[in-house]
């Protein structure tokens, strides 16, 4: 039977990559991409003619050129006898490019592929960004009137969930301090300064109840993952992470389901979870690790319970007793997180994959977790409406 694994990864620090419109020098999403996959083909021992496939996240509409994937190709002399795609989701893009990646791999179309993106908008005007914003997550005819921007809806889960469970929200921002945290021993990560409780409670809000170091800034990035069939991967005689386990659910809703469901149960989650542990013969329990899609800090707390790692309404006081940090029971974005590692919305869920492929390979430093053989990594779409799960085992 056919395995697909990672291989190889290689980003940039995220933070503010792209160049404004006057700027004298330009940063160009090709170059710095093409570095990226030169230093991960390079990791993983394979050359351009083992490459069968491309898959990208649909660049952004803030990039001039278009046909992302069909430009790499040609800036790379690489002729594909499997596909070449690019992939739409907004924050699920990454995760699900992951997953055309892998099925590259188990439908026998290549035995390597490149799954690689960069997302650039730190340049961008914020009016024109939020427009976009507003328009891609919610209604145009009803939410966009009421400016509803994608925190909005973490904001009312927040509010919702402090009644729901009796969380406060010093509990919560203890995810915020917990993250920077991990961000701080993550030399990709856009924000490392330490911060308090006190920090988070006293920063100025962006939608009450959450704060400015409660949610992501506006970020870039540039990454690259080499995937490719177990027997390559045995074959370089390098660490690799193979799949274990997939999972993916929609709840049918946009944004927040207007049927009546429970808007803090992220059932998305725990549907795609209970399929992905089904698929690796495992149960949350024995996850070492994981790597979510957390746009703010209520968004790790109920997708830590969706997931099974927490009973309902216990996220936020596991954070509190350590059990989510470096050395606790079950560590939770490892990397820094969207908060502080950074967010750069397209390519999120590959910096989510790098990060448990490096643990998985013993490549993650002063935050390596200990002993760590199964890592889990999560994308979303809006309000987790959608949840694509993927689980992870490390082969040293």
């Amino acid at each position: 039977m056919t395995v697909a694994t990672i291989l190889g990864a290689a980003a940039l620090p995220i933070g503010k990559i792209q160049s404004t419109a006057d700027a004298d020098l330009h940063n160009l999403e090709h170059e710095l991409l093409l570095e990226m996959v030169l230093q991960a083909t390079e990791q993983a021992g394979v050359e351009k003619k083992d490459i069968g496939s491309i898959v990208m996240p649909l660049m952004r509409e803030y990039t001039k050129q278009r046909y992302f994937a069909i430009f790499m190709a040609n800036a790379l002399g690489i002729e594909c006898s499997g596909s070449m795609i690019e992939a739409r989701g907004y924050g699920l893009a990454g995760g699900l490019a992951l997953d055309l990646g892998f099925n590259e791999i188990l439908l026998g179309r290549a035995k390597v592929a490149l799954v690689m993106g960069a997302n650039f908008e730190s340049a961008i005007p914020a009016p024109v960004h939020a427009s976009r914003s507003m328009r891609s997550t919610g209604d145009v005819d009803f939410h966009m009137p009421g400016g509803f921007i994608p925190i909005s809806w973490y904001a009312m889960d927040a509010v919702r969930y402090m009644h729901e469970h009796g969380a406060t929200r010093a509990e919560i921002a203890h995810v915020a301090v917990k993250n920077r945290h991990h961000a701080s021993l993550n030399p990709l990560s856009q924000f490392r300064k330490p911060i308090t409780v006190e920090d988070v409670l006293a920063a100025r809000p962006i939608v009450d109840p959450l704060g400015l170091l409660e949610v992501p800034g506006r970020s870039d990035g540039v990454v690259c993952l080499v995937v490719a069939s177990e027997d390559v991967a045995k074959a370089t005689g390098r660490p690799y992470a193979r799949v274990r386990g997939r999972g993916f659910q929609h709840d049918g809703s946009l944004q927040i389901d207007d049927r009546g469901g429970d808007m803090t149960a992220f059932v998305s989650a725990q549907k795609a979870s209970a399929t992905a542990y089904g698929q690796a013969g495992i149960q949350a329990r024995d996850i070492d690790f994981a790597e979510v899609y957390a746009p703010c800090t209520i968004v790790e707390v109920l997708v830590s319970e969706a997931l099974g790692f927490f009973a309902r309404g216990q996220g936020a006081r596991g954070a509190v007793q350590g059990e989510t940090t470096l050395g606790g029971r079950i560590p939770i974005s490892t990397s820094g997180s969207l908060m502080s590692r950074g967010h750069p919305p397209n390519v999120t869920g590959l910096y989510n994959a790098l990060e448990v492929f490096d643990q998985l390979t013993g490549r993650a430093g002063e935050r390596q977790v200990k002993d760590a053989a199964l890592g889990l990594c999560t994308s979303e779409l809006g309000n987790y409406n959608a949840a694509m799960v993927h689980v992870l085992e490390g082969v040293q």
